[in-house]
């Protein structure tokens, strides 16, 4: 039964993207049967160049209730921040 196949992320890059961009979920049996059904399902039209799927069940993420300390510029962390030493003039671009 597919409700207790595991759930799955899909992911599909475009002909014309060079990222791979999350379009929804699936549930399936194993990997390569995610990988069919996300095929059939998410890109009828021929606009795929790479299909993912990952397991959600082994996707760790940050709760949007630590995105404050999570994305917060690091301000006490001077070291990151290019002003200890000095451009040499003909180094263009920095």
């Amino acid at each position: 039964m597919s409700a207790e196949w595991p759930l799955y992320e899909v992911f599909v890059r475009g002909k014309r993207g060079l990222n791979h961009v999350h379009v929804g979920s699936l549930h399936a049996a194993d990997d390569t049967m995610a990988v069919r059904n996300a095929r059939d399902v998410y890109t009828r039209r021929n606009e795929g160049v790479s299909i993912w799927v990952v397991r959600a069940d082994a996707i760790t993420a940050s709760s949007p209730d630590e995105k404050d300390p999570m994305f917060a510029p690091a301000g006490d962390k001077v070291y990151r921040h290019p002003t200890f030493y000095d451009v040499p003039a003909d180094v263009p671009h920095l």
